[in-house]
């Protein structure tokens, strides 16, 4: 399928041509590892390498142009394949995005996602529950920084209509010139909380950072906050601030514009009901996952999901479109499953070496983690039912860039932990330590087990696993409790 000509691609880039432009550029790539044939091929600067130093690999892989910086032409090897040859990569990337939005037909919607948690599960959500209206294009995996976002966006094709974006950032200033090229319809801040501190010196500075999103809003455009978040009135001041747009609410607050309604959550063994009152009615819907954060995730999608396929139809045809689009976004979310790392759910027989039989629950949360999205993890555990005989298990790992926070965000876990009622934990890090003696000096009750590494848990987890049991697993990414997760998994039948 071709994504751009290679005349498109020119024009949008600039700079001068060395050998002959393809006809048809089918993708665009940054990681040679990742290069499909038909890509072009941006040689960014990297923190770690530069892309210079591997456009033979990506010509080898099947790359048809190779965009490179006039400064480092002289360095680079024959290559059979043409160039297109400019002043800095990454800015051409960027130029290639910001052509890519521009190109989109009227008629197209755009949102960009971001806040402290949630941000990857509900742009995977928005994009299952706006597929039966429509052609969607969305960010991959955690795509949300200055590589990724101008990536995703210039992988977009022309007759995208829904594009969905997340962005990220770890210091103030991140977002706008992210959010500058994605120039959403839609703007959604997930929640506040304490992630990147060590970056911060409040969550009143983490809010306003996160409320640059609003910088890009298009013209007309609308923002969605969590009503139940503590900076909510913040949030809306500095949406004032910026300019007049419409401004849309979820969360159990019954002033949310879209609300959770109260006493309608029911929480089953492997699925959850609530109903939602919307500005455009009633529905109940069904989760196949399993948290009351995931509930709220769901219905940030709904109201954005409703605000982008339902609002404008509403306003074009009337009353007689929502039901019926009420009902696609419902089946789309029934079917929603979370994904690796993100709350994934496993039943698996426990390891062979045990001379028991039976299985044991694990979850998967190992992508990353912060004091919020750990408290809710742990929640969630405590809400898991272990068949007869089985426990609660914790296996987590260090909370990074928390700054001076560190030692109290850490410690704060214990208290959690006893909450959910986990009787067994293993922890891995420096900063575990902490939690690890507050676990010991203030609930003995308590099993611990700590280790300097995540893969020095794995013999000792396995050794410990029972049947019945429901272990959860959570670090911040670089942990590298992931692994962990991957050797459990290993050679197990999954059910």
């Amino acid at each position: 399928m071709r994504l751009w000509t290679g005349e498109a691609l020119r024009q949008a880039v600039g700079g001068r041509v060395q050998g002959v432009l393809p006809q048809s550029i089918s993708n665009i790539a940054i990681d040679s590892r990742l290069c499909p044939a038909g890509a072009a091929f941006f040689a960014v600067q990297g923190e770690r390498a530069d892309g210079h130093a591997y456009i033979a690999a990506a010509a080898q892989a099947g790359a048809a142009l190779a965009v490179v910086e006039e400064a480092k032409l002289g360095s680079l090897p024959p290559l059979a394949l043409p160039l297109l040859v400019v002043d800095n990569v990454l800015t051409a990337l960027e130029n290639l995005a910001r052509a890519a939005r521009a190109r989109l037909q009227p008629g197209a919607f755009v949102s960009a996602i971001t806040g402290s948690v949630g941000k990857t599960t509900v742009k995977e959500m928005l994009a299952r529950a706006l597929a039966p209206f429509g052609r969607v294009h969305l960010s991959p995996a955690s795509f949300n920084n200055h590589f990724g976002v101008p990536l995703s966006l210039a992988r977009m094709p022309e007759n995208t209509d829904f594009g969905i974006y997340e962005i990220g950032m770890n210091h103030a200033g991140e977002i706008t010139p992210l959010v500058n090229m994605v120039r959403p319809h839609l703007a959604l801040i997930t929640r506040i909380a304490a992630a990147h501190m060590g970056h911060f010196n409040s969550l009143a500075e983490i809010a306003a950072a996160k409320a640059e999103i609003f910088s890009g809003l298009a013209p007309g455009g609308t923002a969605l906050i969590n009503r139940d978040d503590e900076y909510y009135q913040f949030l809306r001041e500095k949406l004032q601030e910026i300019g007049s747009y419409l401004l849309q609410s979820f969360g159990r607050n019954s002033e949310a514009n879209y609300h959770i309604m109260a006493g309608s959550d029911k929480q089953q063994a492997e699925k959850q009901e609530f109903a939602v009152q919307t500005p455009f009615g009633q529905e109940i819907f069904h989760l196949h996952v399993q948290g009351t954060h995931m509930m709220l995730n769901a219905t940030a999608v709904i109201a954005a999901a409703a605000e982008l396929a339902i609002r404008p139809q509403y306003e074009k045809q009337g009353s007689h479109i929502v039901k019926p689009y009420l009902a696609k976004i419902k089946t789309a979310l029934a079917d929603f499953h979370a994904g690796a790392g993100r709350g994934a759910r496993y039943y698996l027989p426990l390891p062979h070496k045990s001379a028991a039989k039976g299985e044991f629950l694990l979850i998967d949360e190992s992508y990353n983690a912060n004091p919020l999205s750990m408290a809710l993890a742990l929640k969630m555990l405590g809400e898991a039912k272990p068949e007869a005989g089985g426990r609660h298990i914790a296996v987590l790992g260090d909370m990074l860039e928390l700054g001076p926070e560190t030692q109290s965000a850490h410690e704060a876990l214990a208290a959690r932990l006893a909450a959910a009622k986990v009787e067994l934990v293993f922890l891995a890090g420096e900063a575990m330590r902490f939690l690890q003696q507050k676990l010991q000096q203030h609930h003995p009750a308590i099993e611990v087990h700590w280790r300097p590494t995540a893969a020095e848990l794995i013999a000792p987890v396995e050794n410990a696993l029972q049947a019945g049991d429901c272990v959860m697993v959570k670090s911040s990414n670089s942990i590298g409790t992931a692994k962990l997760v991957a050797a459990l998994l290993a050679g197990r039948q999954v059910r």
